[in-house]
């Protein structure tokens, strides 16, 4: 039996080393949370740990909100979360997570927060749960996955699934190294010598496109596209130019970042860039396109129709649009070839996810099928360890990976954790030239090797979080 008995939210402010401009963004400091849980595992108390960014403009893309009010409402779904999640008790993770899970979406509903919103604040609880459980029954992620002690019951989430389990479908080893797909953020840097003296940073860490190849040996990568069209193409063509010249070999995706606002604009830069002389050849290397639709647009039968006459279309996933658990069923019936996992989005729903989209791939061998791996900046000590973990056990080895690049790896938080951090994971982290952790991408690869066998991921136990302030406790609500 699993009782959830209390939990507490702590908070730091990190700035990061250069501006990360995506979509009507560009982040230059943000909120960084830990939520720690206590959680009864057959009457043995046991701590658990989750942690995120609380990045403005991605789970409500509205230019005309003030950022702080938006960390106010990412605070508030995870205060309710919390809330309702003491006292709650259930004979598993799944079967707890889903008390927790439809009483916050009500919640979110009746004060009118998207889906996408309300269900971090349950994503934290849910991570921080999963953490506690493989900690308190002494199993691995992939364990557990593998076993079902998780208790997963596909058929919860998506009927088509009922009767079968992960293991009907996920890999029975996880890999022990993926890609770092590398994102170039639409105010990167792309050349070293269009680096004024002033911005020139000095911290040891690469900083443009050119440098990040030669420093980590790159060969996977996120462009970032604003639906701007001749502002995009330009941009393309300097980076087609970049990794022929200095990768022998490389694959790409193309975030859209919610840009077009009606399937017209977006089929006619298409259309233009797939013609134009200096990028049909670069488009070969083309994994696929994320989410390049307005979330008011992506979902709605224009789509279905734009697909039904474009047969011979790259393959496109929704992102920002899978808020909910019929989001992704919804998306495959208009015509795209699937959706992304991040740790923010759901551990549970990008479990299921992954296992429906292997099903149609088996119903269906000729059809592109697929889950990428995306980020929201993820770093150390906790979110970054924890995204890898689920990551790996989908199978997904091309992982997009930036919060070593826009933040100063583990330089802001306590030599104490620093330390637990490298002694715990000297594959995935290593000391930068002023010792602070950074993460070791070598030939382009993260080893996740000491992530497979720690418990979610953190091999380091419990961390001082009295270092940080302490900005909520959980009451119970009834």
């Amino acid at each position: 039996m699993l009782k959830i008995i209390s939990d507490r939210l702590y908070r730091t402010d990190i700035k990061a080393r250069m501006p990360f401009k995506y979509g009507i963004a560009t982040m230059v400091e943000v909120p960084h949370v830990f939520l720690e849980i206590s959680l009864s595992v057959n009457g043995k108390e046991q701590k658990g740990i989750s942690a995120d960014h609380l990045p403005p403009k991605w789970f409500t893309k509205d230019p005309d909100k003030d950022p702080l009010d938006e960390i106010s409402e990412m605070l508030d779904v995870i205060h309710h979360a919390m809330n309702i999640s003491i006292g709650e008790e259930a004979e598993t993770p799944f079967e707890l997570w889903q008390k927790i899970y439809k009483p916050q979406l009500a919640w979110g509903i009746q004060n009118q927060y998207p889906p996408l919103l309300s269900n971090f604040g349950t994503t934290l609880i849910e991570r921080a749960l999963l953490d506690a459980f493989c900690k308190g029954t002494n199993e691995t992620f992939f364990s557990a996955v593998k076993t079902n002690s998780l208790g997963i019951d596909l058929g919860k989430i998506h009927s088509e699934l009922s009767g079968s389990s992960p293991l009907d479908y996920l890999d029975t080893a996880p890999p022990t190294s993926v890609f770092a797909r590398h994102t170039v953020g639409l105010a990167d840097p792309l050349m070293t010598d269009d680096i004024i003296e002033a911005e020139r940073l000095h911290d040891g860490l690469p900083q443009s496109l050119e440098e990040n190849i030669h420093t980590y040996g790159l060969r996977h990568f996120k462009l970032k596209i604003n639906g701007q069209q001749d502002t995009d193409i330009e941009r393309l063509i300097i980076i087609a130019k970049i990794l022929k010249k200095n990768c022998t070999d490389y694959s790409f995706s193309i975030d859209g970042n919610e840009s077009f606002h009606d399937v017209a604009s977006f089929a006619a830069f298409w259309q233009k860039i797939s013609i134009h002389p200096q990028l049909s050849e670069f488009l070969k290397n083309l994994l696929f396109i994320e989410q390049p639709f307005h979330r008011s647009l992506a979902l709605s039968d224009s789509i279905g129709e734009m697909t039904s006459s474009w047969p011979d279309r790259p393959p496109i996933i929704i992102d920002e649009s899978d808020a909910e658990l019929g989001s992704l069923p919804k998306a495959l019936h208009l015509g795209y070839a699937g959706t992304s996992h991040k740790n923010c989005k759901g551990v549970f729903k990008g479990l299921a996810n992954a296992c429906l989209l292997r099903q149609k791939s088996r119903e269906n061998p000729s059809a592109t099928y697929l889950m990428s791996g995306e980020d929201l900046s993820n770093i150390g000590p906790v979110a970054l360890i924890q995204d890898l973990v689920v990551q790996m056990s989908l199978g997904i080895t091309s992982i997009e990976r930036n919060g070593h690049h826009y933040f100063k790896g583990l330089s802001f938080f306590p030599q104490s954790i620093q330390s637990a951090v490298l002694k715990a994971h000297p594959d995935l982290y290593q000391a930068s030239g002023e010792g602070w952790p950074q993460v070791a991408i070598k030939e382009g690869m993260l080893s996740t090797k000491t992530l497979v066998e720690a418990p979610f991921g953190t091999g380091f136990g419990d961390l001082p979080l009295d270092s940080f302030e302490l900005i909520y406790e959980g009451l119970p609500s009834n």
